[in-house]
């Protein structure tokens, strides 16, 4: 146990470099989307959370790409392009760019 956690702390992607850190701290944008779902629509700015969406779609392909590959990094991101993607739907929804199927039509 002790030889897995001083590897850890040692790699490339461990707790001493921001390629461990940058991930941590954007989990707060997908912790503020998620508590951000049981606020009404009518309250979510479209460009900001269409800007969001650009920046985690490019992110996730830094992770990818970036040398040592950054897995939080990218599913940091992941999440967040999901949980934006989610907000992006209801925001539109409300505006009345994307179809209201109620459960008897469809």
């Amino acid at each position: 146990m002790a030889t897995a956690a001083k590897a850890f702390w040692n790699s490339p992607v461990g707790p001493r470099t921001t390629h461990f850190w940058g991930p941590v701290a954007n989990w707060g944008f997908v912790l503020a989307g998620l508590v951000d779902m049981n606020k009404p629509p009518e309250m979510i700015s479209g460009n900001m959370t269409a800007a969001m969406c650009v920046y985690s779609g490019l992110f996730m392909r830094f992770a990818w790409m970036v040398q040592p590959r950054n897995y939080l990094l990218l599913a940091c991101h992941a999440s967040n392009e999901s949980v934006q993607l989610y907000q992006l739907s209801r925001w539109a929804r409300a505006h009345g760019y994307l179809e209201n199927k109620g459960p008897e039509e469809q």
